[in-house]
C-alpha cells in the first residue's frame, strides 16, 4: 500500500521556519521531519511514499534525489494553490483503483499502522481516520468567586478527539473530492461523514503536530534521543 504525504501547504503559522523551506522540510535535530514521518511507515512495512508538493516543491525534489534509502519515493507536483482535497485527488488519479495511506507531512504519532489496517478492513467503510488527543498547550484555570482555585495543563484524556491524519482511502473516495481548491478537512471529510462512510480509528498514545515554533523546538528535543516517541509504536 502506497504512502501519500501532504506536502504542499504554505506553513504560514511557522513562518519563521518556512520562508526558504516547505514545512516538511523543516529540520528535527539533523533531519527533516518528513524523514522522521517516513521512518514511521517504513518500520512498520509501508515503504513506498509519494509526496505531494506544492510551495517550494523543489526543495523536496532535490532532498529525493540525493536520499540513500532502499524506500521507493516519489514527488508529485500538485500544485502551488491545490488544497489538501485536491492534492489527495491528484495522487489517488495517479494510482487508479488503489487503496492508499495518507496523513500530512508535518504531525508524528506512534500509531500502530497494522492495527489501523487491521480495524479498517474489519469495518468495510471507504475512509478511516486516525482520531488522537489534542496536545494540551495551555494551563487551564479553575476559579471560584473569582479566586484561582487551580491551576495546571489540560488533562489530554479530557479533551476530546480531532483528526490526526494516518487515513486509509479507497479508490472510491475520489467521487467526494470535485476539484484542487477543496480542504480535505472542511468540505470533503464532511461529505464522507453524510453518508456514513468515515470510520475513526482511536490513538492513545504520542502524537504531536508542529504548528508552532515552540512545537518546533519540543519536537527538535525529543528527536535527539537514540528512541524518540513516535518510533515506540503504541
Amino acid at each position: 500500500m502506497k504512502v501519500i504525504l501532504l506536502a504542499g501547504g504554505l506553513g504560514t503559522r511557522i513562518s519563521e521556519e518556512t520562508d526558504t523551506k516547505p514545512k516538511p522540510m523543516v529540520l528535527l535535530d539533523d533531519k527533516p521531519i518528513i524523514w522522521h514521518l517516513m521512518s514511521i511507515y517504513a518500520a512498520q512495512g509501508f515503504d513506498e511514499f509519494i509526496i505531494a508538493t506544492g510551495y517550494k516543491g523543489y526543495v523536496i525534489e532535490d532532498w529525493v534525489c540525493g536520499l540513500k534509502t532502499t524506500w521507493n519515493v516519489q514527488t508529485l507536483d500538485t500544485g502551488l494553490d491545490s488544497q489538501t482535497g485536491g492534492r489527495i485527488r491528484r495522487c489517488m488519479e495517479s494510482l487508479p483503483d488503489e487503496r492508499v495511506m495518507v496523513t500530512y507531512g508535518d504531525g508524528l504519532g506512534n500509531v500502530n499502522l497494522r492495527k489501523l489496517v487491521d480495524f479498517h478492513d474489519h469495518h468495510g467503510k471507504p475512509a478511516t481516520v486516525t482520531a488522537v488527543r489534542p496536545p494540551a498547550r495551555f494551563g487551564v484555570l479553575e476559579t471560584s468567586n473569582g479566586l484561582v482555585t487551580n491551576f495546571g495543563e489540560k488533562n489530554q484524556a479530557e479533551a476530546g478527539w480531532i483528526n490526526g491524519g494516518f487515513f486509509i482511502l479507497e479508490s472510491n473516495i475520489l467521487k467526494y473530492i470535485k476539484d484542487d481548491l477543496e480542504p480535505f478537512e472542511a468540505i470533503v471529510m464532511p461529505r464522507i461523514v453524510e453518508d456514513e462512510n468515515l470510520m475513526a480509528f482511536h490513538h492513545e498514545g504520542f502524537w504531536q503536530p508542529m504548528d508552532t515554533l515552540r512545537e518546533k523546538n519540543e519536537l527538535s528535543e525529543l528527536a535527539k534521543q537514540s528512541s524518540p516517541p513516535w518510533a515506540e509504536i503504541y
